[in-house]
């Protein structure tokens, strides 16, 4: 049906009418380039949850304020205390817990100052390192003994990117106008608001906020991990009962990290299978375009039609002409589409990681380049079926007669 002469000729045909195909072509493209877009920067989102699933994050639980669902809590209305630790620690399945403390904090550096998150953790039982699996960059990790130490957020060591010029290990910062040392810096964990937070010692929480009634925002536990559902319900009624909770009216929210990324995963297929489907749209309206381009084809080509049949070319061979155009078309444009997504997706992502948003980078992987140009393809075969059905059946006589 499609051999060497007619792809010869079909190409011709095309170079004869480059305006209408470059138009053809571009609407294809845009869809295309479009999805390619949104599939790597989601598989680029997957990958990241993924790595986190699989890391040292997936044994651990958090128990949080109700209304905080997941996010850092500085709400003073709501008290986890030492005694809630050891309640939790009484839950089966569960190995160690450990509170984390989460206040607002005024760093100052020089002459210049910020507004952050100040955490204080426990250097014995590090587990809210573990939730992003946050490791050190440079220095080294607090210890028991530092009381007038901290670790900084990765974007610190960056100049212009908190404070004009880059803090260095052993300077001295003040947090809330006390002068700390500075014994090292975190990696980066890829978003700003992470990367610019403040750790010290619990011990030391006392210190700097000795005018307030002090507990901890979050509690972090290291569980079981052969049945971490059964473990959260156990521990959701240790809590109920120590606090004198009925179940239903919970003051907090108890979630495996799993969880929390699952229900991420969630949220981002809605939004990443919206955005699709809008592309999807712009994708059927350029294959109801290159129909069109088709149909008027067809029309401009009638009597051609008719001298390609009266010297002795067959129905299927001129379907196979008008066939072949489409789906070039298509591949072109799919082509294209890739490389314009790539670049597009690659500087995009070398933006946002300048920004401090490294975790929304980009995956790609030969099925996504394959399968957009493949998609372009079908889409411009597809809708070039019809117009190719309707010039293999047009009658050689018609044809000749026809101005």
């Amino acid at each position: 049906m499609i051999n060497i002469e007619t792809i010869l000729y079909s190409l011709r045909n095309l170079e004869q009418r480059k305006g209408r195909s470059a138009l053809t072509i571009f609407s294809i493209l845009i869809g295309i380039t479009t999805i390619f877009i949104f599939i790597s920067f989601g598989y680029g989102l997957y990958n990241y949850t993924n790595e986190l699933a699989s890391g040292s994050s997936a044994d651990k639980i958090m128990i949080q304020p109700a209304s905080a669902m997941g996010s850092a809590s500085i709400d003073d209305t709501f008290k986890l205390t030492d005694e809630d630790i050891d309640a939790i620690e009484d839950a089966a399945g569960v190995y160690k817990a450990t509170g984390i403390y989460i206040k607002s904090a005024e760093v100052k550096f020089g002459k210049e100052n910020a507004y952050t998150l100040l955490v204080g953790y426990d250097p014995k039982n590090p587990m809210v390192m573990d939730i992003s699996d946050i490791e050190i960059f440079s220095g080294r990790m607090l210890t028991s003994s530092d009381s007038s130490h901290i670790l900084l957020g990765y974007n610190y060591q960056i100049p212009d990117k908190i404070f004009s010029k880059a803090v260095q290990l052993n300077d001295n910062v003040e947090i809330n106008g006390k002068k700390m040392k500075v014994v090292g810096f975190l990696d980066s964990v890829g978003s700003p608001q992470d990367d610019a937070q403040v750790y010290i010692s619990n011990d030391y929480i006392n210190t700097l906020y000795a005018n307030e009634n002090n507990s901890y925002g979050w509690i972090v536990a290291r569980v079981n991990t052969e049945n971490v559902n059964q473990v959260v319900e156990n521990v959701e009624k240790k809590l109920r009962k120590h606090r004198g909770l009925e179940e239903g009216k919970e003051d907090f929210f108890v979630q495996s990290f799993n969880d929390l990324l699952e229900s991420f995963s969630s949220v981002l297929n809605i939004i990443i299978g919206f955005i699709i489907l809008i592309a999807l749209i712009s994708v059927l309206v350029s294959a109801i375009n290159t129909a069109n381009t088709m149909i008027t084809s067809v029309l401009e080509r009638y009597k051609e039609i008719g001298v390609l049949k009266a010297i002795g070319a067959k129905n299927s061979e001129i379907f196979g002409i008008f066939l072949f155009e489409s789906s070039f078309l298509g591949l072109v444009a799919g082509a294209l589409g890739v490389l314009l997504g790539y670049g597009a997706t690659t500087f995009a992502g070398k933006i946002l990681t300048s920004l401090g948003w490294g975790f929304l980078s980009p995956y790609y992987s030969k099925e996504l380049f394959l399968g957009c140009v493949l998609f372009a393809v079908i889409t411009g075969a597809v809708s070039g079926v019809m117009p190719a059905i309707r010039a293999s059946k047009i009658k050689t006589v018609d044809a000749l007669r026809y101005e």
